[in-house]
């Protein structure tokens, strides 16, 4: 009769990785999930933004409710992101003593980011890797593309298979085999964001001769200026600003050395307020005002 599967790591808002992605493949597979949260997460499909680490103190309570309470014989382990945690928890494992416990060692993103202080993990290997029966390691994974949350959801599959009371041998191989049933949620570059990103380049195109503003876009987008933001970065490498200022630009260019519009019209044409407001943009981009432009254009 399987036992609850105590897992204590970070959240992750997309569902695909942490606590979230835990509980729900444990009760997918019939399994009873607890949790404690180590880290509260600021994040989606493109990243983490910002974490908001929980204090050893209110882990250490979360982790003794669980233990006293439900007695949890599988627990598994990831997120940590503070020396103090690592040591309460190297604490109360000693004391309590289950019979599994799992490690997904979680020192960066799928995307590079670094989640974890080299001294964090100092404490993690003198600490709590002595007291853990399985290891995970990047071998254990079964061949396929590196997708977010993969380690967490095989960790959490061997969780459920132990907690049924089988071998540590047999319970991977279960868990190896059930992960590569599973869909992909989303990888590296996911078609949302490419998406968006063509949207936004799309409605640049459209109306960059009336709004330079990046809050338009957004809204038109039914998005955050933040968020096109990171969208634009992730893909481009580049802010939306500086997306809508290379398309205003290079139509100005386009106008000043193929007609013979006056600066005013085209400033008029453009949205700008006066040519003088056109003249200091253009200058700014260029290094040089929108009359020398045309004059050493048709000198070359």
């Amino acid at each position: 009769m399987n036992t609850t599967i105590l897992t204590i790591t970070g959240s992750d808002g997309t569902g695909d990785s942490g606590v979230q992605a835990d509980i729900r493949l444990i009760c997918e597979l019939g399994g009873k999930a607890a949790s404690a949260i180590t880290s509260i997460t600021v994040q989606n499909t493109l990243g983490i933004q910002e974490f908001h680490d929980l204090p050893a103190a209110v882990v250490y309570q979360q982790v003794e409710a669980i233990i006293n309470d439900l007695q949890p014989q599988v627990i598994k382990i990831g997120l940590l992101r503070h020396t103090e945690v690592v040591g309460m928890l190297a604490d109360v494992l000693r004391k309590y003593k289950p019979r599994h416990i799992i490690y997904v060692p979680v020192l960066k993103s799928t995307k590079g980011e670094r989640l974890v202080s080299p001294s964090v993990y100092e404490a993690i290997e003198r600490l709590l890797l002595p007291l853990c029966t399985i290891v995970l390691a990047p071998s254990d994974l079964p061949v396929g593309p590196r997708r977010h949350g993969q380690a967490n959801k095989l960790a959490s599959a061997l969780a459920y298979y132990l907690s049924l009371g089988e071998t540590e041998a047999d319970a991977m191989l279960h868990a190896q085999t059930y992960l590569k049933t599973l869909p992909a949620d989303y990888a590296d570059g996911n078609s949302r964001s490419e998406e968006l990103y063509n949207q936004f380049l799309t409605a640049v195109e459209r109306n960059y001769s009336h709004y330079a503003d990046v809050a338009f876009y957004a809204e038109q987008l039914n998005v955050s200026a933040k968020y096109l933001g990171q969208v634009t970065r992730r893909i481009a490498n580049r802010s939306p600003k500086a997306i809508i200022d290379d398309r205003i630009i290079t139509e100005i260019v386009a106008l000043l050395t193929s007609t013979n519009r006056p600066l005013k019209d085209i400033a008029q044409r453009l949205g700008f307020s006066s040519q003088a407001h056109l003249s200091r943009f253009f200058k700014k981009h260029k290094g040089v005002s929108p009359t020398e432009y045309q004059h050493n254009n048709k000198q070359s």
